[in-house]
């Protein structure tokens, strides 16, 4: 194995550890690394080296302090050397010790969640807590603040001036007075849009229940911040829809119509015209009868021909004109098509529904994921994801077929289906990937739901032409907040997945 390898397992080590990329921890996690090897490096056993030439004292203050890297043993020595008085060393430390519980307590005052979360945990330990617990904790306190995110203040320029550095005097400059007419202006443009989307696009007429909803969210905005609103427009959404397939069908219906008529008249012209049935029929009747007739007949009846034939110009003629008087008709269809036409495309472009599985496609995911960010900011409701995989989904499609693979996926999303609760949003992400959105759920939570899925999926019988296909799905959890925001929840769902692929598949981790 070569030194570039073991380097690059040492940054993957601090990354799957969740430490920062600093000098004491990647030497460690390097000569982890390469005694995990067998590589020895000489710079990974000169600590070792140097405690074996100290005395015994030394070495056992040494193990207990559980001293790693060169830097550590260089303040170790430093620390012993300049203890040139025990008791003035114990009275430092005690206040110290003091002085770092008066901080902390101070931390919990600040308003803030995650730092007032940890500074507790930290008193807690403080004073019975080991080397190695503590430089957990340090661990933590760095990583707080590598990843501390102070941008809420710019929420609050608007109004008034802000401070970073004192809190208090930020909020005793806000002038909230328009705070609220901002958001109630903010909601009435939603509901004006809510309304606006429950219009029909296609449908001349919309339905009684529809305008009712409309009526009743244009003269009370505010009822769209209601759960039950929220269900009413989702099912008048689906209302508004269907009346514009109604429209759409009605119209096609129109277009046949006038295509049957347009038929009926040319037959009508030809067959049933009152100037030329007569010469039509007896011309037919004789051309039957041509092989019995002799030449004398067949001269009477090309000179029947060429009346029908007259009759037929004239005719056309007149057919000619009727069909320049309903031009007219025929434009405005036309472009009435073309607007239906353009209308059915975009109604396509929005579809929400992935074609095979028939669950929510990406975009729809991507707005439902939208939405509840928006609820866990304003409301704080924590919700999960769970990322799915069907293992070895590759070789379904190579040893059965690419229509097998289609009826698993179409399969495993009926399940999915089943097994999520109606608040839930399930959806395939692509490929063979599938994304479930828990609303209010912990990852514990989110555990449980991910078990029962895998746990159906691996004793369901997967048949297709007789065929039994064994099949079974990895799943990553993680919930909304642990994470500072969507994004980093959606990496730690999929990193959690890739670690289930991993370990074996057909298995859930948890973030």
């Amino acid at each position: 194995m070569t030194i570039q390898t073991i380097i690059k397992r040492a940054i993957k080590r601090l990354e799957l550890e969740g430490n920062l990329l600093t000098p004491d921890a990647y030497t460690l996690a390097f000569c982890k690394e390469a005694n995990k090897a067998g590589m020895v490096v000489e710079d990974c056993t000169q600590v070792e080296r140097f405690t074996r030439t100290l005395n015994t004292e030394f070495q056992k203050d040494i193990s207990q302090y559980n001293i790693k890297t060169m830097q550590e043993f260089t303040r170790f020595i430093i620390n012993r050397l300049n203890r040139t008085n025990a008791n003035a060393c114990t009275t430092k430390l005690d206040t110290t010790t003091s002085l770092l519980k008066n901080i902390l307590q101070a931390i919990t005052l600040l308003h803030n969640k995650e730092a007032t979360k940890l500074a507790k945990k930290s008193l807690k330990v403080i004073n019975n807590a080991e080397t190695i617990e503590l430089k957990q904790f340090q661990q933590l306190w760095s990583n707080f603040i590598a990843s501390y995110d102070d941008t809420f203040f710019q929420k609050l320029q608007a109004f008034g001036n802000t401070d970073k550095n004192d809190l208090q005097k930020s909020i005793e400059n806000l002038n909230l007075s328009n705070a609220a007419e901002i958001d109630d202006g903010l909601i009435k443009r939603l509901a004006d849009l809510c309304v606006e989307s429950l219009t029909p696009s296609i449908a001349i007429n919309s339905d009684k229940k529809l305008a009712k909803l409309c009526n009743k969210i244009a003269h009370q905005p505010n009822l769209i911040e209601l759960n039950s609103v929220q269900d009413e427009i989702q099912n008048a959404i689906g209302l508004r829809i269907k009346l514009d397939k109604l429209m759409l069908q009605d119209m096609a219906g129109e277009i046949d119509s006038l295509l049957d008529k347009l038929s009926l008249r040319l037959i009508d012209m030809i067959e049933n015209s009152s100037s030329s049935t007569t010469e039509i029929r007896g011309i037919k009747e004789e051309l039957e009868d041509i092989q019995e007739e002799s030449q004398k007949d067949f001269q009477r009846a090309h000179k029947k021909l060429y009346t029908l034939a007259t009759t037929l110009e004239k005719n056309t003629e007149l057919f000619t004109k009727d069909l320049e008087q309903d031009s007219s008709t025929v434009s405005a269809m036309a472009k009435r098509i073309a607007e239906l036409e353009a209308e059915l495309a975009k109604v396509k472009a929005r579809s929400k529904e992935d074609f095979l599985t028939k669950l929510y496609n990406r975009r729809a995911l991507d707005e439902y994921f939208n939405v509840k960010e928006a609820e866990y900011k304003r409301y704080n409701r924590n919700y999960s994801m769970a990322m799915f995989d069907l293992d070895h989904f590759k070789n379904i499609n190579d040893t059965f077929g690419h229509d097998a693979g289609d009826a698993v996926l179409a399969a495993f999303a009926k399940i999915l289906k089943k097994e999520a609760r109606q608040v839930d949003v399930v959806g395939r992400f692509g490929g063979e990937e599938f994304v479930a959105i828990l609303s209010q759920t912990d990852k514990k939570g989110a555990e449980v739901f991910a078990n029962k899925v895998r746990a159906t999926v691996e004793k369901t019988r997967f048949m297709y032409k007789k065929k039994r296909i064994n099949v079974t799905v990895s799943i990553g959890v993680s919930q909304r907040s642990d994470y500072v925001n969507v994004e980093a929840l959606q990496k730690a769902a999929d990193d959690a997945l890739y670690e289930a692929k991993k370990g074996g598949r057909n298995r859930v981790v948890v973030k």
